[in-house]
């Protein structure tokens, strides 16, 4: 784990308080907090799953398709369990036709009525689940972008059978992370809700899902990385289970978290029309299909990926003074980043947070033995730049050889 975002989960604020840092309690803590910045839209009807596999960088169909498939069906007699296991969340992005980023999206397929259970809790409410593809399907997006997002897609629907509405008022996007809630069992499902709610206990949230509610809440594991912890979507009235009074934080946790482990969400971090997905990690963090058929600017997309390198990449970085001390608050978004050997620019801050940002830097300066890297306007500020640790070894690999060749 990241040694800021350690600290940070050592001695965490409740959601509403001021300060990002306050004296260290004893034990670290799991967070949990409602994501202000994103927004949910449902997509209905007969095609909405074919509709969005057709237009978003990943193989939707295969995911919904392989998380159904790997769950199997029971039929326990034990009080708010799903007749059949949670479908995984899958994560994918829209791009212009020139294969630039617009949207990121986390794509949830609610149970159908046919997997919940009745309202005594013992079995399913009608039997056997029907077959063909989601009649419905949630959408995680950025709430700044929201409004524009659902009418480029009704523009793409023409005469697909799917309705496209904002329904942030009823549901909200959570995000459960931290250093014990990391785990690499193969199960889309947050373990401790084994317990509650979907599991074996009983509560109010879960007697809910349990009476026939189609939007069962569960918490899932994040589809890009597994220790970015959980997500889920849930009624914008209650609170999720598992999610303590004294845990649950303000959003800025986790975007620190995020930015610690170079992982760019949303419009503002990943510039709308601008941006090129590898770049930004995109398949790194399991948004892009390679196998699957078009989609919109995956011929962009393609080409960059068989060509084999990608010299700049989102980073993390930190900033320091001469002496190697943590500045805060001390860059903007949009300054650039300069090699002070050479005095050229090798890349630009797209989010800064207290002595934390990302930014797209030249690979080969910034990785570079020795490199000195500072702010181009600010002389007094030194970057650090951080190679994640969930890096695939081949993106360093690849240009190092070329390097050497050179």
């Amino acid at each position: 784990m990241p040694p800021l975002a350690r600290r940070l989960l050592l001695h965490a604020l409740p959601r509403g308080a001021r300060a990002l840092h306050t004296p260290p309690t004893p034990t670290p803590g799991v967070l949990a907090c409602r994501l202000a910045s994103r927004a949910v839209v449902r997509f209905a009807g007969p095609e909405a799953a074919r509709f969005l596999h057709s237009l978003l960088t990943n193989d939707l169909l295969s995911a919904f398709a392989a998380s159904g498939a790997a769950s199997p069906q029971r039929y326990a007699p034990t009080p708010n369990a799903p007749a059949r296991g949670p479908a995984a969340p899958a994560y994918a992005a829209l791009l212009t036709s020139q294969g630039r980023f617009l949207y990121d999206l986390f794509l949830y397929r609610p149970p159908p009525p046919s997997q919940m259970l009745d309202r005594t809790g013992s079995a399913p409410e009608t039997g056997e689940a029907p077959e063909g593809d989601p009649q419905e399907v949630l959408a995680d997006v950025d709430a700044a972008e929201v409004d524009d997002l659902v009418a480029c897609f009704k523009r793409y629907r023409l005469r697909s059978k799917v309705e496209i509405d904002n329904v942030s008022e009823n549901f909200a996007c959570w995000q459960r992370f931290g250093h014990n809630v990391v785990h690499t069992d193969p199960s889309t499902q947050e373990p401790e809700a084994q317990s509650i709610g979907w599991g074996q206990g009983v509560d109010h949230a879960g007697e809910s899902a349990a009476q026939g509610n189609g939007h069962g809440w569960q918490w899932l594991k994040d589809p890009r990385l597994d220790y970015l912890g959980y997500r889920g979507i849930f009624p914008a009235d209650t609170i999720p289970p598992l999610v303590e009074s004294d845990k649950e934080a303000d959003e800025r946790h986790y975007q620190l978290w995020r930015i610690e482990n170079g992982v760019a969400e949303g419009s503002t971090e990943i510039p709308k029309g601008e941006a090129i997905p590898l770049e930004y990690n995109l398949a790194g963090l399991n948004a892009i299909s390679f196998e699957k058929g078009c989609y919109i600017g995956q011929e962009l997309i393609a080409r960059t990926h068989h060509r084999g390198v990608i010299r700049k990449r989102l980073m993390p970085m930190k900033f320091v003074n001469e002496n190697g001390q943590e500045l805060e608050q001390a860059v903007t978004p949009g300054s650039e980043v300069v090699d002070e050997a050479s005095g050229k620019k090798i890349g630009t801050v797209n989010t800064a947070l207290g002595s934390r940002g990302m930014g797209l830097l030249r690979l080969e300066e910034a990785l570079k033995p020795g490199s000195a890297l500072r702010i181009g306007d600010n002389r007094d500020v030194r970057v650090h730049a951080i190679k994640p640790d969930w890096w695939p070894a081949e993106w360093t690999q690849v240009l190092q050889q070329q390097s050497a060749a050179a």
